[in-house]
């Protein structure tokens, strides 16, 4: 980026507060939250200047952010957006520490939230903004180190001319503090999606994370008769939510029960303004005594969504403060929770020991269609690749007859013979081994393999029973370990099925407990 060193400069006070930027970078911040702060900004200067915005543009103007990271070292964020930029008579406030805007009652309040969030990821970063109606663009960098040891008190700010059309705010982050690496890439679209869904739902936000633009998709609400009353009517179980506490404190949304259920997304998100404050991604909101201990069949079903009004916020926003309000709010929602028409909490707790059954049949005849489409395609070429000449091995006896919940057969040719292999998903409760196989020969041109995942099985029940993307992964792992050991047996290796029981008594012994 060039330096503009014969561009028109000027300078902005960001005294008092200088020595502030230095201990930023400690703040307890989550990377998503500390983003949040600059869509927040957007946000903001788009709302507050809609109406000029969709007079210049047409009235399906959206605000539109893109926050790219790159994590290769030492890292780099650019966070762009095409709201309204930020004015020339507000460059005092934005780049002063503490200094919070003249209305705090939209998304940008504390003064904060750009510098914070700036100084946690990067020592070094930059601001270029041209503001709606102003014919210039505005160049600003700052090192907080160099800041700080200098006692520097004036920034420059660079001034090119520009359209007065133009409108955007870029803001660069460099030489990172905290580099989102890994699974944190994935956690930060998540939990984002989750805390502009009002604003991506309505349409008027488009938020874009590196190549993906966030969506955010509403799980299934759960419709059937009560647990208690199983020839009842069906119902839909969700339920509106609106109380008030008197001195301005209101709540109101609904609450539901999920379907399928889900340990991982379930729980409450907490709304102030629009914008979702506690309960992102996986870190539902579920006080102990509405929700009770983890595991439990209201942490597989219970969530639902409330706006609180009139309450406060941490000045990082990712939770209320409380006070002394906490607990009437929950004795409150309590009571929504549980009325005679609709008693959530019973329904909750009571729903999935009667509906257990259908529900793992329906998630695991969907995981096993899927992933013996996968299996009947891949596998002749997998095959193929894999085996080695060599005699066809000792059988083993057929499998027992057990409850199935589900079972496929797959044939496909290989070396002049038809494989024929059937994978069965037992419920046989009290099973011991994972993963049993039977490769017994039948006459002829005929290759047999039988494979049977137990579904009760602990390991199962931990990791991998209500959700259908879990179970189809555990199948086709399942599938893969019985057919490499069948090619093991039929090149001649001896004990091939070592690793297989080996297999099973870890799982069974060590990995399926917390």
């Amino acid at each position: 980026m060039p330096d503009n060193q014969d561009a028109p400069r000027h300078s902005v006070n960001i005294r008092p507060g200088t020595r502030i930027l230095s201990v930023l970078r400690h703040l307890n911040y989550k990377p998503w939250f500390a983003l949040a702060e600059f869509v927040d900004n957007a946000l903001q200067s788009a709302q507050e200047h809609l109406e000029a915005l969709r007079s210049l543009h047409g009235p399906d103007w959206k605000l539109k952010v893109s926050i790219n990271i790159d994590p290769s070292m030492p890292g780099r964020i650019r966070i762009y957006d095409n709201a309204a930029g930020i004015a020339s008579r507000d460059f005092p406030r934005a780049f002063r520490p503490a200094s919070p805007p003249p209305d705090a009652s939209g998304l940008s309040e504390f003064g904060m939230g750009m510098k914070s969030a700036a100084c946690w990821f990067a020592n070094s970063w930059e601001v270029r903004t041209s503001a709606l109606g102003e014919p210039e663009l505005h160049i600003i960098r700052l090192d907080v180190s160099t800041i700080v040891s200098d006692e520097i008190e004036d920034i420059d700010v660079v001034t090119e001319s520009a359209d007065a059309d133009l409108h955007f705010t870029e803001i660069t982050l460099d030489g990172l503090h905290h580099l989102p690496v890994g699974r944190t890439s994935g956690k930060i679209k998540d939990h984002l999606a989750d805390i502009y869904r009002e604003f991506i739902r309505s349409g008027f936000l488009e938020l874009q994370v590196n190549d993906t633009i966030l969506a955010y998709e509403d799980p299934g609400i759960l419709v059937a008769p009560y647990a208690r009353e199983p020839d009842g009517p069906v119902k839909t179980w969700r339920q509106d939510i609106d109380f008030d506490f008197g001195s301005g404190l209101r709540v109101h949304g609904f609450a539901a029960l999920r379907d399928p259920g889900s340990h991982t997304r379930s729980g409450f998100a907490l709304f102030r303004r629009g914008r979702l404050i506690q309960g992102s991604g996986e870190e539902g909101y579920r006080p102990a005594p509405i929700f009770g201990t983890p595991g439990n069949h209201r942490h597989l079903r219970l969530f639902g969504e409330l706006h609180l009004e009139g309450f406060e916020v941490s000045h990082t926003k990712d939770g209320f403060r409380w006070d002394e309000n906490e607990d009437p709010f929950l004795e409150l929602l309590r009571d929504r929770l549980e009325t005679d028409e609709l008693p959530l909490l019973h329904q909750a707790d009571d729903f999935r020991a009667l509906e257990a059954r259908r529900d793992r049949r329906r998630i695991a005849e969907e995981a096993l269609a899927n992933a013996s489409e996968a299996i009947q395609t891949a596998l002749p070429e997998v095959v193929e690749r894999v085996a080695a000449e060599g005699t066809v091995g000792t059988s083993d006896e057929p499998l027992e007859p057990e409850p199935l919940l589900a079972s496929r057969e797959i044939r496909f040719p290989f070396r002049g013979r038809t494989w024929v292999i059937s994978i069965e998903l037992s419920e046989e409760e009290g099973a011991s081994d994972w993963l049993t196989v039977s490769d017994a020969q039948t006459l002829g041109d005929i290759e047999t393999l039988a494979i049977r995942i137990a579904m009760h099985h602990p390991f199962m029940v931990r990791f991998a029973q209500t959700e259908r993307d879990k179970v189809e992964a555990m199948i086709r792992m399942g599938a893969a370990v019985a057919v490499a050991e069948k090619l093991a047996r039929n090149s001649g290796v001896s004990y091939a099925g070592t690793v297989r029981r080996n297999l099973n008594e870890v799982l069974r012994e060590g990995f399926s407990e917390p």
